[in-house]
């Protein structure tokens, strides 16, 4: 499976002018299978979403990756921030494919950023199997909780999905953190930061693919717009894992 990062730069609550800039990332790769975009990749990290987070179903930044997914036959992830009919705000993490809409409502929000006061938490992992392989869906902040990701307690899966505005200053965490969670679960960790500014940080990016025995595969590079391609493979999941049998030896109960 041909999986490309979309390392992009992000204006500020406009969402027209980023579902172009996608675009222009995503056209350049017209035979990949999977898109991965950052969190909040229409708006930036809104902390207050009223006023800026688009209403789910006339959702502009939606609507561009569904239509993504049936003229490329392909899937795109990444999070976006939406209000729903019932006027609750999402931190929503949507994978797209031709023919559905699957989402995962990030769990743990960033109570340092004050998040929690304005988002309403999902409450349960989400899987979702693209193309014979399974993609846990985690967003930014979910990185530093390894219980709630782990192989077996989540659920079985062959790869992590994290999208993330994950803040220049806290780098060295990111990369860390990113590599662990690759290691202890023996699974591909797809990893896509944004660069640029908004109201409170910078971001350097480091959006990477890293293998299950925790070697990177590809990395973009720092501060810089970059859209890269991997090839990921069940076949490579299971060699890994059945050459060094980690997860059964785990601490927790297997689903």
């Amino acid at each position: 499976m041909k999986v490309v990062i979309v390392q992009m730069d992000i204006d500020w609550c406009k969402p027209m002018q980023n579902v172009e800039r996608a675009e222009k990332m995503v056209s350049a790769h017209p035979d990949a299978d999977l898109f991965v975009l950052p969190e909040m990749w229409a708006t930036g990290f809104v902390v207050e979403p009223e006023g800026f987070a688009e209403q789910e179903d006339d959702s502009v930044a939606l609507s561009w990756m569904k239509s993504v997914a049936r003229r490329q036959s392909c899937a795109l992830s990444g999070s976006l921030a939406v209000r729903l009919a019932d006027g609750s705000y999402r931190n929503r993490h949507y994978y797209v494919t031709p023919t559905d809409v699957y989402y995962y409502d990030k769990h743990h929000l960033f109570t340092h950023g004050r998040e929690h006061e304005h988002f309403t938490a999902g409450q349960q992992q989400v899987i979702v199997e693209w193309r014979s392989m399974r993609f846990l869906l985690l967003t930014c902040y979910d990185l530093r909780f390894p219980v709630w990701s782990r192989y077996g307690w989540a659920g079985k899966y062959d790869a992590i999905i994290c999208v993330a505005n994950w803040p220049q200053k806290r780098m060295d965490a990111w990369r860390v953190l990113t590599h662990a969670r690759a290691i202890e679960n023996q699974c591909y960790m797809i990893a896509v930061n944004r660069v640029g500014e908004d109201t409170a940080c910078s971001y350097e990016g480091g959006s990477m693919v890293i293998d299950p025995i925790g070697r990177t595969m590809v990395a973009c590079k720092e501060n810089a717009e970059q859209s890269l391609v991997a090839t990921v493979s069940i076949e490579e999941i299971n060699k890994a894992r059945n050459r060094f049998r980690v997860l059964s030896d785990g601490d927790y109960p297997m689903v």
